[in-house]
């Protein structure tokens, strides 16, 4: 879990705009970071295998 000041901290505008980090938006974890879909890769299976994402299914070949 990330650490809430952090998390809060990134919600400000940065005062230069290369100083600005992406975070997930469900837990706050800034590392795996998927812009596509704005969540880390642990988020991202969990809602996948949920159905929740559109489009989003099993590789399988």
């Amino acid at each position: 879990m990330a650490r809430k000041a952090l998390v809060a901290k990134s919600l400000l505008k940065p005062k230069f705009s290369t100083r600005a980090h992406n975070r997930c938006k469900l837990c706050g974890r800034p590392k795996a970071y998927m812009r596509h879909f704005g969540m880390c890769r642990l988020c991202f299976r969990e809602e996948a295998q949920k159905g929740n994402l559109p489009g989003v299914t099993k590789a399988s070949w």
